[in-house]
């Protein structure tokens, strides 16, 4: 149980008057009004650790509430105390329940606390059969209620697990607790290789007898360490220091519960405080947090918190039909837990056991804690400087700006007028060459052209003379249909249409129609291993692509062989073209992609083919390059994203 749910209840145990107030003020007042018909029936140990009960019921009845629920909910008391009474337990449960029949037959039954818990179990299944059942604050090892002709003080009740045994069909959901003691004896042996006797505390109730025949069952599987039970319906606060003061060498000390002695009186903390200070050399671990936080080392504990709001949803869950089975019950995760403040004046290596697996309290405070406030004084004064420091730098770093903005103004009116003059000299450039370009195949029409007019030729040289017309004629157009290319494609007015193309397929055609039109002597292959493959493209831009690499490696090619590849990566696709004719110089592989770019001056061209192609492939977010590594023609390689 959490330190801080024992301190508020210790305090509220000393001031009886308070406590009643606190649960009157907790519950509704229609929770303990004349019940009507099939009600929520809550049934409450009620025992000393009264404010983890309160608690669950609250939080149970503010959220069952938020479901707009208007069903009575009714709260029984069993007023459980030590465990001497047990024998009327059974009757006081076996009466509730027969109040409750009929009309008045409970909805569905809550179970709160241990001793309830044990009552409920112990009734005939006549009793308690086809009325759906949770529970908190519940142990999975269980014991059934003796018979009266039970001596309580000797009895040595045999553990019962729960979900394995024949009870489980008795109960449908909730929260129970699986105290771990093989995990804690474990770990005492981890930290102490010498213990040879594991001490086990409990006191005069349910859950001290039960956890003691638990204990019991479980160590059979340590046959190696002795088992001293210091059980508290035979001993006295008394008897138990000496006891303690007495305990054999090699002893550690398991803590289970002790609220209650013999003599059935309470003691809590003060108990515990006294038991501390009579053999401060043992060890003592903790298997339900008892004595953690002053007393114990440590020990595997159940995560202890309040599940009242998560039984409204279960009870919520049979109101609406829904099934539940025991798979409804949940198993409280255990934790591993250190006092640091112990673990460090005993000197205990904690090294053996991994760190992400426990926890560690009552830590000391680290330096920012302890030195807060200085510290933050320091902060707030260091902030104040550097505030005057950052409106110091602010205007000379303003005059500086205004300085260097003059400074890069003019700069930049230096590059604008270099700029405006670079794309002068471009300019003339340009129209240098489009005059040049243009002329060429004009001089040839127009010369021509006065021959044929003039007469006085053969019918072989007319024809002669008009294929130069025709040529030159498809060369004019393709240079101007490549400048309006290239001007649409730099100023970023073509947007392409993507569409899904068999991309072999596409290739196939291409080679055809160069092949088709070509007039050398070349050989066109096509490399691929794939029959075919689809993908999204432009189509009319990939054969514009192909079929001017295709024309130029044509064009550079006699008598030989160009060879058209294609083939998938990861992520794009890759076209090279490659041919076995002059090749191109390493040092004009950038040169030959920018317009106008020709390293045959004499050869038929515009020289604007290749930078279309760079244009295009740059557009679609590809790559356009020569192959280095090629030395017996020219290999210009280019690829296309898989587009998805």
């Amino acid at each position: 149980m959490p330190m801080l749910l024992m301190t508020v209840f210790n305090y509220f145990r000393h001031h009886s008057l308070l406590f009643f107030l606190l649960l009157f003020l907790i519950f509704p007042i229609s929770s303990f009004a004349t019940p009507k018909a099939n009600p929520i029936l809550i049934i409450s140990s009620y025992n000393p650790n009264a404010f983890p009960t309160s608690a669950n019921i609250s939080d149970f009845m503010d959220e069952y509430h938020k479901f707009g629920e208007v069903r009575n909910v009714v709260i029984e008391n069993m007023n459980c105390k030590s465990f001497s009474e047990s024998e009327l337990w059974k009757q006081k449960m076996n009466s509730i329940l027969h109040t409750y029949t009929g009309n008045m037959k409970p909805k569905v039954i809550v179970l709160l606390g241990q001793e309830a818990w044990a009552s409920f179990l112990s009734q005939d299944d006549s009793i308690v059969n086809n009325i759906p059942v949770v529970c908190c604050m519940v142990s999975r090892n269980v014991i059934l209620l003796p018979d009266k002709s039970v001596s309580l003080k000797s009895w040595m009740p045999k553990s019962i697990d729960f979900l394995s045994g024949s009870l489980k069909h008795q109960v449908n959901a909730g929260f129970m607790y699986e105290y771990d003691v093989k995990g804690n004896v474990d770990l005492i042996k981890k930290l102490y290789p010498k213990t040879k006797n594991i001490v086990f505390i409990s006191d005069n109730t349910y859950g001290g007898v039960s956890l003691q025949a638990y204990v019991k069952e479980e160590m059979k599987s340590f046959p190696n360490l002795n088992l001293i039970l210091l059980d508290g319906r035979s001993h006295t606060i008394y008897t138990m220091i000496d006891e303690l003061q007495n305990l054999p060498p090699n002893s550690a000390i398991l803590l289970g519960t002790w609220k209650v002695d013999k003599n059935d009186g309470y003691f809590m903390y003060n108990a515990t405080y006294a038991m501390m200070d009579v053999n401060p050399k043992v060890p003592v671990f903790s298997l339900t947090s008892i004595g953690f936080g002053y007393w114990a080392i440590g020990g595997i504990m159940p995560n202890y918190h309040i599940f009242g709001r998560e039984l409204a949803h279960m009870v919520m869950q049979i109101q609406k039909g829904h099934r539940l089975d025991n798979m409804h019950i949940n198993i409280v995760e255990n934790k591993m837990s250190f006092d640091s403040n112990i673990v460090k004046k005993k000197g205990i290596n904690l090294s053996v056991l991994s760190k992400k697996d426990y926890q560690l309290i009552n830590e000391p405070y680290s330096f920012y804690k302890q030195y807060k406030y200085p510290i933050w004084g320091l902060v707030t004064f260091l902030l104040v400087l550097i505030f005057a420091l950052f409106i110091s730098l602010f205007f000379y770093f303003r005059t500086k700006k205004l300085k260097d903005n003059l400074e890069i103004s003019e700069k930049e009116l230096r590059i604008s007028k270099e700029q405006a003059e670079e794309s002068n000299r471009l300019k003339t450039a340009f129209l240098a060459n489009m005059s040049h370009e243009i002329r060429t195949p004009l001089n040839s029409i127009v010369g021509f052209s006065e021959v044929l007019v003039s007469g006085g030729n053969t019918v072989e040289e007319q024809q002669n003379y008009i294929d130069i017309i025709q040529t030159n004629s498809d060369l004019l157009l393709r240079l101007i249909n490549d400048i309006l290319d290239i001007s649409k494609l730099e100023a970023g007015r073509v947007s392409f249409l993507f569409e899904k193309y068999d991309i072999v397929l596409l290739c196939r055609q291409v080679l055809a129609s160069v092949d088709f039109t070509k007039k050398t002597g070349n050989e066109f292959r096509f490399s691929t291993s794939y029959d075919t493959f689809e993908m999204q493209t432009d189509a009319k831009r990939l054969q514009q692509v192909l079929f001017n690499l295709l024309s130029n490696a044509d064009k550079f090619t006699n008598d030989g062989v160009v060879t058209l590849e294609f083939r998938v990566n990861e992520g794009d696709v890759e076209f090279s073209i490659t041919d076995t004719g002059c090749g191109i110089p390493e040092n004009k592989h950038l040169q030959i992609f920018e317009r106008f770019a020709k390293l045959n001056e004499y050869a038929q061209g515009t020289g604007l083919g290749l930078s279309i192609c760079k244009l295009v492939v740059d557009k679609w977010g590809g790559n356009i390059w020569v192959d280095k590594n090629y030395h017996d023609g020219a290999r210009i390689v280019f690829t296309h994203p898989i587009i998805k």
